[in-house]
């Protein structure tokens, strides 16, 4: 398969967005078709063999758009193509503007008279008001070519029929008014969808161009695209830092609310990580950079959330799939209403030709089809910048209908910053021995209990010794070879395996520190144990205050999924108030438990940051990760990520999700209602264009705005 990524010159909305889709989607040889409608970007996934690349111009040239390869440099848009629509429309609403003007001062007439159209027009009205159809439905003249070329009544060819419909009626005003409507409503789509888009895309302005170096015994400044990893920045007060790091040197408070979503400025001293984009307040700063400007905290929320954009909700399928079949329907539905009563019963051919126009113009799907992406992408942007990552408007649907969740523990519902709180070596093995070999074997885990073993031993003066061989073991601990033996480390189950006579030494020092609500973690070779260590990790920040507040939003089953011990995982549930604990859980384990939870429940969510929750959060509805504390492999399989690492978010989530889906159900009704009312008035033969321009464009505005409200979150 090749990946072939297009720049689209006009390529503006979703209207675009669907054409193109409907063109390319079921051709032999395209398997994936994705869009950036800010950046009028197409990435079509293909086979060169059966479909070239040439072949996917030319559909697209079929479609009144243009297409070339694409480049990451900004397109330098002339003046006229990057303000043409703004212009035209203007220029339309200017030419009805004298229309009327000198129609009404022609006329002499009451003004209610002129107002109802009694008045003749002169070749100079005509002409004025012939301008306002030019200007305002130019534009769409290559779209409609384009639709007639592969015979498609999309909405292009529903304006054209009732434009040449009103001009045979002689109704020009109506045509003038009409059309500069029409380019409004074009014009609004397009800002509102960029508007909505592009308030996460902007979050990258926010990094700075440039980055001072430290060196020895000087300083300069760079682009901030040239700052490598490991270098020493100096970031002064009131300056956003260029790139994530570690602070070296210097102590200050840093408002990092684009990434986390905290409204207080947050301390930092020496050891502390800070984010590309954020903003130092009072002290200076000097920070080691850990990431390149291109992969920044910051840079991969825009990048997700992008992706996002492309993930379509259901709501939003549907909508398409309604207006495919919706359009042919209503054409018929027109013809019907022109031809059925002058046929059959005798009455006005010119009355029900005009009823007919009427009836196309009011039954355009443009509403319909703008009211869904324009609320899913609202939705998704302000999300993010409350902290919360939802990777589509899928998801985001999903959490809606939220009514179970399973928590991993360890550094989901407790800090996952664990302290060595007791150690006791066995079989006479001193302590510093051990603790090289310990710390050799967990400094190469991932899991937050091997960091602070680690750290307990550097506190010592002890440095963790080379090993060899490694290898993680899921849900059990880790082994790796030190020397001429193999050394492992972990839970009891995978001390049972190894089936030691010396296990059962350690086994009343385990029941002792597990009373007391540590965690036990073994280690020794194949031959014998050699200690058990004894941890404790405190819950997390606001872990209590997200399960009451999910309960109160109707959550009905929580449950925590770990595979640390029972006494353990119990002493977390009591504290949070659940009671479905689940203990010493492999990852199949979890996996099943989520599969079970769902099969009961229908949506589940895990929140997880392992790589032994994986599995469970991609057999979930919605996987869930923690940003900072979570791998790379469960930030991947995630659907939704809380970029603060506050569990708070979940309830956030969910009032945000199910506000959106209220959103997306008005816009439905909205649009679906006003047609259905002024429908009911054509097929009695009492409407107007002016109605239908009332329920289609007043329709279109009024959705892509409420739509818009979205970027403004709920504060909850």
């Amino acid at each position: 398969m090749n990946r072939l990524e297009l720049r689209i010159h006009g390529l503006d909305c979703a209207e675009e967005v669907a054409l193109l889709r409907r063109e390319l989607g079921a051709r032999p040889g395209v398997s994936e078709l994705a869009f950036d409608v800010v950046k009028a970007r197409m990435v079509v996934t293909h086979d060169p063999a059966v479909l070239p690349q040439g072949a996917i111009e030319e559909a697209i040239h079929r479609t009144g758009m243009r297409a070339e390869p694409w480049s990451a440099e900004p397109e330098q848009k002339p003046f006229w193509r990057n303000h043409s629509r703004a212009l035209l429309t203007a220029a339309s609403g200017m030419a009805l503007a004298f229309a009327c003007a000198a129609d009404f001062a022609q006329s002499r007439l009451t003004l209610f008279a002129w107002l109802a159209g009694d008045s003749e027009l002169s070749p100079s009205t005509a002409f004025w008001y012939g301008l306002a159809v030019f200007f305002g439905y130019g534009p769409s003249v290559p779209k409609l070519v384009g639709s007639l070329r592969t015979g498609r009544a999309d909405l292009s060819v529903l304006m054209a029929i009732s434009l040449i419909g009103a001009g045979f009626l002689s109704e020009w005003s109506e045509a003038g008014t009409l059309a500069f409507l029409f380019s409004l409503a074009g014009l609004l789509e397009t800002w509102s969808l960029r508007k909505a888009q592009s308030s996460v895309a902007s979050l990258l302005n926010l990094t700075p161009a440039e980055a001072t170096v430290l060196h020895r015994d000087h300083e300069h400044r760079v682009p901030v695209e040239r700052v490598k990893i490991g270098e020493r920045l100096r970031v002064r007060p009131g300056e956003r830092i260029p790139c994530d790091g570690v602070v070296v040197a210097g102590e200050s408070a840093v408002d990092q609310a684009i990434i986390t979503g905290e409204a207080a400025p947050v301390e930092k001293r020496p050891g502390d990580a800070v984010y590309g984009g954020t903003l130092n307040e009072l002290g200076s700063l000097e920070i080691r950079t850990t990431s390149l400007a291109s992969n920044t905290a910051l840079a991969r929320i825009v990048r997700m959330v992008e992706g996002a954009q492309h993930r379509r909700a259901p709501s939003e399928q549907f909508v398409e799939r309604f207006a495919r079949y919706y359009t042919p329907a209503i054409l018929v539905l027109a013809a019907a209403v022109a031809l059925l009563p002058p046929l059959l019963a005798g009455t006005s051919a010119a009355k029900w030709f005009y009823q007919g126009m009427v009836v196309l113009l009011i039954s355009c799907p443009c509403a319909l089809v703008v009211s869904t992406p324009v609320t899913i992408v609202s939705a998704l942007s302000s999300a993010a910048r409350r902290g919360v990552l939802v990777k589509g408007g899928a998801f985001l649907e999903e959490a809606a209908r939220l009514r179970a969740i399973a928590f991993d523990k360890t550094g989901v519902l407790t800090m996952g910053q664990p302290k060595v709180r007791s150690f006791h070596p066995f079989n006479g093995k001193p302590a510093e021995d051990v603790l090289e070999s310990l710390a050799g074997l967990e400094l190469r885990s991932e899991h937050p209990l091997g960091a602070a073993i680690v750290a307990y031993a550097r506190e010592r003066g002890i440095e963790p010794r080379n090993v060899d061989r490694f290898h993680a073991r899921s849900g059990r601990g880790a082994e790796a070879d030190i020397g001429a033996e193999t050394f492992w480390a972990g839970n009891w189950r995978f001390c049972e395996e190894k089936h030691l006579d010396s296990a059962g030494l350690a086994r009343h020092q385990i029941q002792s520190l597990e009373e007391a609500s540590h965690t036990a973690i073994l280690c020794g070779t194949n031959r014998e144990v050699w200690a058990v260590v004894g941890l404790t990790d405190p819950l997390r920040t606001g872990a209590r205050d997200a399960v009451d507040d999910l309960r109160s939003l109707g959550v009905s089953e929580m449950a925590i999924l770990t595979g640390d011990n029972q006494r353990t995982a119990a002493s977390v549930g009591r504290e949070l108030g659940i009671t479905d604990i689940r203990a010493e859980m492999l990852p199949d384990q979890k996996l099943a438990a989520v599969e079970e939870m769902r099969r009961r429940q229908g949506t589940v969510a895990m929140v997880g940051d392992g790589i032994n929750d994986a599995q469970a959060m991609a057999a979930a509805s919605i996987g869930v990760a923690l940003a900072g504390r979570s791998t790379d492999l469960a930030l991947e399989t995630a659907d939704v990520v809380l970029s603060s690492g506050d569990l708070r978010g979940l309830p956030f989530l969910l009032c945000h999700a199910r506000r959106a889906v209220r959103v997306i159900r008005q816009n439905v009704w909205i649009a679906i209602g006003l047609k259905v009312a002024f429908l009911g008035l054509a097929m009695a033969g009492a409407a107007t264009l002016w109605m239908a321009i009332v329920a289609d464009m007043g329709a279109t505005i009024l959705v892509t705005l409420n739509g818009l409200r979205l970027l403004r979150p709920s504060q909850r």
